[in-house]
Parts: structure tokens; C-alpha cells; sequence
């Protein structure tokens, strides 16, 4: 296990690394979740295997720190894991990011370009989204206020989510979840979408190919986004469809440029 502080009061963020080739391959985790257990298998894979590879848990979430006076803005976990890979030395990494995690990736890329080379999310969030009272992930998790979230919605969410991911959602700090959660339904100004039309790197979005053609698909590989839809799967691509969900991240990581064009 890595770790490097990355805020004024020393609050740490953990990896777990494989050592390999560089550049290096930096896998984030959605809300709740964390990298070791929902990218292990994808960085050993024999598609994606080599690459010096950390697998990272930000803060809130995983091994790392809880502080209680951090925001969890979308902007903050960026830049918290900006300093992570600053002290790791992963310059001009590969970000392979799942849900929540894409959309930190995202706003990283966007505030710290020399660190990210390479983009592919994983059934990330692009736009804001609706607080939905009574669901599952960050809609719900949002409807609460922090005080009724503290107070017992935790419990509420626990019973709702099921015990695969409460198995890491309750490694997390509550107070983070629910910032985490209240901050991803609201998004960014300019949003995750159109952060991610402006990039001039490769990127690839990866979604299940059951939910269908994604919103705004066009105009994503007008801008150079390769939109993969992997069969067989959910929204835990990696897990749910292992070689799929290889087969297609590589796929986006060998393209040459933003302009490559769509796949």
C-alpha cells in the first residue's frame, strides 16, 4: 500500500501499485466503491497487463483518509488526487475511471492536463442528475440532508443498495458519501460534458449495451469520443463483463489522438 497527503491537515490518500511500464495506468472507483476491488482483475488482465498500475481509493472512500472538513466537490477530489499522482510521479497517466471516478477524472484532466494522457470512463456521469428520494446511488443518497443522512438515512441507503456494494460503501466515511453524492447530482459549471468535449486527449466512454445509445452520442464522436457499448453487463462494466470490458478499454487506449475518430 502507497499513500501520499494531499491536504493542508496531511489527510491522506492509499493506492495499491503494480509495478509495470510506464506511462502509468491509474484506476478510480465510483461512489461507494473502491479501486482494488472493482479494477484488480481489469489491471492484471492480459489485455491491460504491464503498465505500472495504481489502484487508487480516494479520499472518503477505501483505505484513505475521512476527513470531516473536506468539501468532496468534484473539483476537490480532482485536485486531492492531482497531488496524489504528482507525488507518485505519474505524469501524463492513463485514467481508466469508473462512475463516479470518470467524472473526477474529467474535472482532473481539465485542471491538471500534464497528468492525463489517456481517458476512458467507464459509465461515468456526465450531466447533473435529479435528487430521487427512496433510490439507490447519488440521487438518493443526495434527497437526504446531511443531518438526516448522519442521523439514519445511511441505514435506509445501506438496506437499498445491497450487500455487494454496501461490501465497500461502508468502508467509506458517511460524511463523504453523502457530500460525495450531493456534489456528483449537481455537477460542475461548465458541466462533466462539456469538460469532456473540450479535452484534446483520447478518450472512450464505455456504457452497458442494454441501456441503449447514449445521450448526446453524436456530438460526443463529433469531439473524438470513441462511445463503446459493451454486451453482457451492467453498470459495473468491469465486473459484470471482465473480457468485455478489457477488450474495450483497450480498444480506446491504443487510439493515436483526440481526432482518431469514432470506433
Amino acid at each position: 500500500m502507497r499513500s501520499a497527503a494531499v491536504t493542508a491537515n496531511g489527510d491522506r490518500i492509499r493506492w495499491v501499485e503494480l509495478p509495470g511500464e510506464e506511462p502509468a495506468r491509474v484506476y478510480v472507483h465510483g461512489l461507494g466503491a473502491s479501486s482494488p476491488a472493482y479494477f484488480a482483475a481489469s489491471a492484471v488482465h492480459p489485455l491491460l497487463a504491464g503498465r505500472r498500475s495504481l489502484l487508487v481509493d480516494l479520499l472518503g472512500h477505501g483505505h484513505s483518509d475521512r476527513p470531516e472538513d473536506f468539501s468532496y466537490t468534484l473539483e476537490a477530489h480532482a485536485d486531492a488526487l492531482a497531488a496524489a499522482l504528482t507525488e507518485a510521479g505519474a505524469h501524463g497517466a492513463e485514467l481508466i475511471a469508473h462512475s463516479m471516478g470518470g467524472s473526477v477524472a474529467i474535472v482532473l484532466a481539465a485542471r491538471h492536463p500534464r497528468l492525463v494522457s489517456r481517458l476512458v470512463l467507464v459509465d461515468a456521469n456526465l450531466d447533473p442528475l435529479p435528487r430521487v428520494p427512496g433510490t439507490s446511488g447519488s440521487s438518493g443518497i443526495s434527497s437526504y440532508t446531511e443531518e438526516e443522512f448522519l442521523a439514519g438515512g445511511w441505514a435506509e441507503v445501506r438496506d437499498r443498495v445491497g450487500a455487494h456494494w454496501w461490501s465497500t460503501m461502508r468502508l467509506a466515511g458517511r460524511t463523504a458519501l453523502h457530500r460525495s453524492a450531493v456534489h456528483l447530482v449537481a455537477g460542475t459549471e461548465p458541466t462533466m460534458r462539456e469538460l469532456l468535449l473540450g479535452l484534446r486527449i483520447p478518450r472512450g466512454f464505455l456504457l452497458p449495451e442494454a441501456d441503449g445509445p447514449l445521450a448526446g452520442a453524436d456530438a460526443l464522436r463529433a469531439a473524438g469520443v470513441a462511445v463503446l457499448a459493451v454486451p453482457g453487463c451492467g453498470h459495473n462494466i468491469m465486473l459484470d463483463n471482465p473480457e468485455g470490458f478489457a477488450e474495450a478499454a483497450a480498444r480506446v487506449l491504443a487510439r493515436a489522438g483526440a481526432g482518431a475518430g469514432a470506433l
